[in-house]
């Protein structure tokens, strides 16, 4: 219960874009879940932890922690998508860094969810990993390995899937610097105001800083007066929730 308690924690946290209160909350459930015995409530605290360590741009401190995560993971409830979910943000580590090979081995090990036992296979609380957004992750690596190419697909797949308002608003930036790459103002403008739409209804800290990793490359575009106005508005978006 602890080390659930202060994975949830670590999540509003994260939301809020405060990553050192996040990373101290995930340390303590990762020591509470393994003084408890649940190794898989263990490998999902130090994966969460990771992934702070990701969207803080800070990768090579990523790679120990999902290497640490997957092996007690691998110890823990076959039955259960633990060791593929870390697989998923391995994969995220991976393009981080640029290996893209590494980076399709560990998105094939994360499709492997789909061969467990349906909606057995998580808790829906701290562990929700059901292969469902293996498509928009798969996307979002693509991008950032540079291979925007590959990255289409996976992204309009995403797109036209139901998804949480905080995923949509994520995969529509993913497509806003899809057309960024592409030099096409027209698809940037259409995807980024889709989701600045969903940032100002939601104050989601996650939203902002998915924002922000557009406006990195609007830089070559910045002529147009409608990419300077977006610049400016992902700008002025609150950075903590």
């Amino acid at each position: 219960m602890t080390a659930d308690l202060y994975q949830l924690t670590g999540e509003l946290f994260f939301d809020a874009n405060r990553y050192t209160d996040a990373v101290q909350c995930y340390t303590l459930a990762a020591h509470a879940a393994q003084a408890g015995g649940d190794r898989d409530l263990w490998a999902c605290a130090m994966t969460r932890h990771a992934y702070v360590e990701l969207y803080a741009r800070r990768a090579p401190a990523a790679h120990p922690l999902l290497a640490a995560a997957a092996r007690v993971a691998q110890r823990g409830d076959g039955t259960l998508s633990t060791r593929h979910w870390v697989a998923s943000v391995q994969a995220q580590a991976y393009a981080a860094v640029g290996d893209l090979d590494a980076c399709n081995r560990a998105l094939d090990e994360a499709e492997k969810v789909h061969t467990l036992g349906g909606g057995h296979s998580h808790n829906g609380g701290w562990l929700r990993f059901d292969g469902s957004r293996l498509a928009e992750e798969r996307g979002a690596c693509y991008l950032q390995l540079g291979r925007p190419d590959l990255a289409e697909d996976a992204l309009t797949a995403a797109l036209a899937q139901p998804l949480s308002l905080r995923r949509r608003a994520a995969v529509l930036s993913d497509l806003a610097v899809l057309g960024a790459y592409r030099r096409d103002i027209d698809q940037v403008v259409h995807y980024a105001e889709q989701a600045l739409g969903l940032a100002d209804r939601s104050h989601s800290g996650f939203i902002s800083r998915k924002l922000d990793g557009l406006r990195g490359r609007l830089a070559p575009l910045m002529a147009d007066g409608r990419i300077s106005d977006l610049d400016h508005r992902i700008a002025a978006l609150p950075r903590t929730a």
